[in-house]
């Protein structure tokens, strides 16, 4: 494919602006601005993507395609010699050996121990739909092995996250020889040793970020141990999970299990959609190894052959495309109903069943507890904005809302609407005679987990644990206050270096005329979309707005013309009565620089390529 001479893949910046100035996190002077814009209509600055001029030109001269595309790849770091890989994801290319991760081959050791002598597995999975998929998958695979393991999952109101002494004694006392956690348990020291003494090992399979002492457990595999280099930190649980089965799978292949007992081996490649969803809903970065595992799972997902998966998405009456939102906005809230509204077990029981009438049962039950939780989750936004922003001249460094009685299963969710709302990292907590339990979102540059285990070790948190872009905890109400003053006073600092949650970052400048359908086909080769992995996001440069109607109740549509007479049809989603809305509708003929990402709209067998605009701006004089 031939590049075309009318696009433009420069980083745009002011030719004005003033050189030599700072830095910003985003790695641009704070004078910079795409095309030269400093304030939108919705009030962003737009900045380029951080990209090599160089790499992009040779990822555009080794492999003939559109310099557009060409910039896009060289933003996600992707190496020239593998844009292939990266176009065409295949998981043999990228699967790490398990074996890499410190304390796997322990791991597996005593796993095969108790397959190959049938003894007592239990399972200790988290209540999300991290914790849920991880345990499907295991139940899964010993299921194919004919043997059943017992899975609990913790009461997120009564016993919070993660391993607790009496839960783990209980396991052990009830029978289980192999406790294995799951997206928990690499800080449950006190309860690894309870089971201990109790009689059973305990495996941890975890992700989250580890202290120094770790649990007494017989292996203790996670890619976030201060000492392990692994470079696969960033997997999600059931990701990790996937490589445990893996290794688990291969050393039964070794020893012929599967052909001396006449038992047909596990069909991994057909849970991949369980880790696609788990890995889309913890919201890790989709670049590397969770790229692969979502993209290779979608594909999986269209057979519908996991008759949970099958019965949540029946439910939910929608059809369409597969995409990594079908777990974000459909299945995945639906999972985390059940844990938020007290019943943690269904979301895991749902995707490890093979009963589709079981299954349809607990979809809707889910579904049914979703519609309760919305209902909650309204009456708790309120009450927690009024107390993050009451008496607040400006936006803190960081919302933290605290209130008695507040339901703890829909804390988690205010926080990330509090977050994406305001553009702050966010903290819910519920308190219940005298402690508060809660829940955190992060902003890009913000290691929310780091601070919170900064918070416990300092004595300002009865519990405390997660990762960078979220996190729980447990708190006091004695040091509430001093909590939330540490907080605010380290999230402060560390805005200073992030980056600024107003700007819009943009991968390349089009002209309408260079919007084809061939290299918006190649943009939508690099799905899947999602965190670390962005839709690609373009500049229409200089467009006229020609027919601006209103669609719907809210969207504006539009038709942008460049001055050549070449047109796209675009559309802005919600936009009437907005500043986008009325820069599109009453335009007159001068243009403007357009902000959104391409799509192809394939309705009724079209090949028509549609702009979804996200936000605009007068050209600079």
């Amino acid at each position: 494919m031939n590049q075309d001479p009318t696009l433009s893949v420069s980083s745009m910046a002011d030719p004005d602006a003033v050189e030599g100035g700072a830095l910003t996190a985003t790695g641009f002077r704070a004078e910079d601005a795409f095309l030269g814009v400093h304030s939108s209509v919705t009030g962003n600055r737009w900045v380029s993507r951080k990209a090599s001029d160089e790499v992009a030109t040779e990822i555009a001269s080794r492999t003939g395609l559109p310099a557009p595309v060409a910039r896009v790849l060289a933003s996600r770091s992707v190496d020239p010699e593998r844009v292939q890989h990266f176009l065409e994801p295949r998981l043999r290319d990228v699967l790490p050996d398990p074996s890499h991760l410190l304390d796997m081959d322990t791991a597996i050791e005593r796993t095969m121990a108790a397959i190959l002598t049938e003894e007592s597995v239990a399972l200790f999975a988290d209540f999300d739909v991290d914790g849920a998929t991880s345990s499907a998958l295991v139940r899964r695979f010993f299921r194919a092995l004919g043997q059943e393991v017992r899975c609990y999952i913790p009461d997120r109101h009564k016993e919070g996250y993660g391993p607790k002494v009496e839960s783990m004694r209980q396991l052990a006392l009830d029978g289980a020889n192999l406790i294995i956690t799951l997206d928990c348990g690499v800080m449950a020291n006190d309860a690894v040793e309870a089971a201990n003494a109790a009689g059973a090992e305990v495996i941890v399979l975890d992700h989250h970020m580890a202290p120094e002492v770790l649990p007494p457990a017989v292996a203790v595999v996670n890619p976030n141990r201060l000492d392990d280099p692994s470079e696969h930190g960033s997997i999600a649980a059931c990701g990790l999970t996937f490589l445990f089965l893996v290794a688990v799978n291969r050393a039964l292949r070794e020893m012929n299990f599967y052909e001396d007992r006449g038992i047909t081996p596990p069909d991994l490649m057909g849970m991949l959609d369980v880790v696609a969803m788990g890995t889309v809903c913890d919201v890790v970065p989709l670049l590397g190894l969770n790229r692969v595992y979502v993209s290779q799972g979608l594909k999986i997902l269209e057979r519908w052959a996991n008759p949970g998966m099958k019965a949540l998405r029946e439910i939910t009456g929608r059809n369409g495309l597969l995409t990594p939102e079908v777990f974000g906005f459909d299945l995945g809230p639906r999972i985390n109903a059940g844990s938020r509204m007290g019943e943690s077990w269904i979301g895991s029981d749902l995707l490890s069943t093979d009963d589709p009438e079981r299954a349809k049962e607990l979809a809707q039950r889910l579904d049914d507890l979703n519609v309760e939780r919305r209902a909650v989750e309204a009456e708790v936004m309120k009450q927690a904005k009024r107390a993050a922003l009451e008496n607040r001249a400006v936006v803190p460094p960081i919302l933290i809302a605290g209130g008695e009685g507040w339901h703890p299963g829909v804390i988690g969710v205010v926080a990330g609407r509090l977050k994406g709302n305001h553009r702050r990292p966010a903290i819910v907590v519920s308190f219940e005679d005298g402690i508060g339990k809660g829940s955190g979102r992060s902003i890009p540059g913000i290691n929310l987990g780091g601070l919170i285990l900064e918070a416990r070790e300092r004595g300002l948190l009865l519990e405390g644990g997660g990762h960078a872009m979220a996190a729980g905890l447990a708190v006091s109400e004695e040091k509430w206050p001093e909590f939330v003053a540490f907080m605010e006073a380290e999230i402060a600092v560390r805005l200073a270096q992030a980056p600024d949650p107003d700007v819009m970052e943009f991968d390349v400048a089009m002209t309408p005329a260079a919007v084809t359908f061939e290299t918006v086909q190649v943009f939508k080769g690099m799905e899947p979309f999602g965190q670390g992995n962005p839709r690609p996001r373009v500049a229409l440069t200089r467009p006229r707005v020609a027919n601006a109607t209103i669609v719907g109740e809210k969207h504006v549509a539009v038709q942008l013309e460049g001055s050549d007479g070449a047109r796209v049809r675009s559309i802005a989603f919600r936009a009437f009565e907005t500043p986008l809305g009325n820069a599109l509708l009453h335009r007159s003929d001068r243009p403007l620089h357009v902000a959104g990402h391409l799509a192809l709209d394939e309705y009724r067998g079209g090949r028509n390529v549609q702009m979804i605009i996200e936000d605009a701006a007068e050209v600079p004089a």
